[in-house]
């Protein structure tokens, strides 16, 4: 034990620092744009890869369970963790409310925290979420760790109102994302904000290349000598200045001639820079292009097997990893062998109705499913014993090969005695 205190107390304390010892958090970004958790979601390819992921986990089926003697598993409903997690966390939120907040907190800040409330006996009475920018992870000089949070007046319905508080490991649930030390992870906001900063550039300057007016800026040629540069200037932006007014007829006045000298978007590959953009920014989160919009690349012989290793290689990860931190923070310690905290995948992992009715037969004749096992599946009411739901068949047709062979043998030595 003693040994362990000390590895613990040599220890920094948990933190996100590049080797420079600054922290990546924080600075410019190539592009100009200053970037943060806030300022990222102004971007339609982040705000659409954060939606699709917080909302898939969030309409998962979360269920649990209880191993059996047999080795299966059956659904405990009775359990006090059952209804926080399946239905309602806090009188506030639903549990899909609940499970969207974190999930997108672990998108955009690498972190999900929530503040665990138990009753006398230990067990989870609820689960408040709390904002990882208002978070520090640190350890206690026994090594332990311990969440400092900062809570805001309007958090505080008790004197002193604000300040910060400490809560120890058991009092908050963390689900860290990918991280240096294992304890916390780090943004893929910061990581990667050199390309959401070029989205968001690029999108401004499209903004403001529509408000100038759609058009290339140029300037006004004028034979002679123009007495009054600035009223000339403003005359002709009021009137042709702005996405509303373009392909406005121009009326030049004392032989005027308008030379353009901007380069169309086309040519600047404004558009092709935008898209790669929203590519980059799918890639950082993992998600299929055509779930944030862009089809150049789906078929409809190919989108379904992209769905499906979008279940497979990204949200199952992010499924495993609440799974484990709800299974490691929630469930009291006499109960971990027993009792799971599993998400239901089934329903996203589904094909077609043709395919799921042929997996369906197969199941059946061949005896590994019966036909409860089915509707239950299908969320079909089941069958009684009397209607034969839970009975399991073979198809009569099929025997073993030895089988067949001493049948041929008996058959000839029938006819043969005959």
């Amino acid at each position: 034990m003693n040994l362990f205190s000390g590895l613990f107390r040599s220890r920094d304390k948990p933190k996100n620092l590049l080797s420079s010892g600054l922290s990546f958090l924080f600075g410019s970004t190539t592009s100009g744009k200053a970037v943060n958790e806030y300022t990222a979601m102004q971007t339609t390819a982040v705000y659409s890869c954060v939606r699709i992921l917080a909302e898939a986990v969030a309409g998962l089926p979360l269920h649990v369970y209880r191993y059996k003697a047999d080795g299966g598993k059956e659904r405990i409903a009775q359990h006090p963790l059952y209804y926080l997690l399946h239905d309602e966390p806090n009188p506030e939120m639903t549990s899909f409310v609940f499970r969207e907040t974190l999930m997108s907190h672990l998108l955009l800040w690498g972190n999900a925290y929530a503040q665990v409330i138990r009753n006398g006996r230990g067990q989870v009475v609820g689960l408040y979420p709390l904002l990882p920018s208002k978070m520090e992870v640190s350890r206690s000089k026994a090594g332990e760790l311990i969440y400092t949070y900062y809570r805001n007046e309007d958090e505080s319905g008790m004197k002193p109102r604000g300040g910060y508080i400490t809560l120890r490991k058991e009092e908050v649930l963390h689900i860290p994302g990918l991280g240096f030390d294992g304890l916390i992870g780090y943004s893929p906001i910061a990581m990667a904000k050199n390309a959401i900063g070029m989205a968001l550039a690029t999108e401004e300057y499209g903004a403001t290349f529509f408000a100038n007016g759609a058009n290339p800026g140029g300037v006004l040629e004028h034979p002679s000598v123009i007495k009054d540069i600035q009223r000339v200037k403003d005359s002709w932006n009021s009137a042709y200045q702005g996405s509303s007014n373009a392909n406005r007829v121009a009326v030049l006045e004392e032989g005027m001639k308008f030379q353009a000298i901007g380069i169309p978007p086309e040519q600047a590959q404004f558009l092709e820079t935008r898209k790669f953009q929203l590519n980059e920014i799918a890639r950082i989160f993992r998600v299929p292009p055509h779930m944030v919009g862009d089809l150049e690349k789906s078929s409809f012989s190919n989108i379904e097997q992209q769905s499906l290793e979008f279940v497979k290689y990204t949200l199952d990860p992010w499924v495993v990893r609440w799974e484990q931190a709800l299974q490691q923070s929630l469930i009291l310690p006499s109960e971990k062998p027993l009792v799971i905290v599993k998400f239901n995948l089934d329903g996203l992992l589904r094909g077609d109705y043709q395919s799921r009715m042929q997996g369906y037969s197969t199941g059946i004749q061949n005896g590994f499913l019966s036909v409860n096992d089915v509707r239950s599946l299908e969320d079909m009411n089941l069958l009684s014993d009397e209607e034969g739901g839970n009975l399991h068949f073979v198809n009569g047709n099929m025997v073993k090969l030895a089988d067949v062979g001493a049948a041929y043998i008996r058959n000839t030595e029938t006819e043969e005695n005959t």
